[in-house]
């Protein structure tokens, strides 16, 4: 099932580096317009958000559309890493208001070594 948006962590990504990778893949990227600690711009069609260092060390890549290329945010985890080199963290399903910190806690990563299911306090 198609996720309504896409958000992943990068970890260590320049947002000069992601804006051509989301240029390749969605279509040309926009000038980015800082809003406080955001930065937003849209590829192609889709409205883009970067928020740096939202996490420690992670950036937050945000896609507020259905009309990627990518089902799930793994999807798109996948295409990050293998385009930009960087390990990427994701939710592993769509995420639910009311599910509980254990499973709000579950992430999947995406590195070098594959793909493994982790434990990722954010707060």
């Amino acid at each position: 099932m198609r996720q309504p948006d896409i958000e992943i962590y990068l970890k260590d990504a320049e947002r000069d580096a992601v804006a051509q990778w989301l240029g390749e893949a969605l279509g040309p990227c926009s000038e980015w317009q800082q809003k406080g600690q955001t930065f937003k711009c849209k590829a192609g069609d889709v409205p883009v958000t970067w928020l740096p260092k939202a996490v420690g060390k992670w950036h937050s890549l945000y896609l507020e559309s259905d009309a990627t290329p990518w089902a799930d945010d793994l999807a798109c985890a996948r295409a990050a890493h293998a385009a930009l080199g960087v390990q990427i963290r994701c939710a592993p399903g769509t995420w639910v208001e009311d599910e509980s910190e254990e499973e709000a806690d579950r992430w999947i990563k995406v590195d070098a070594d594959g793909e493994t299911e982790i434990v990722w306090r954010t707060e």
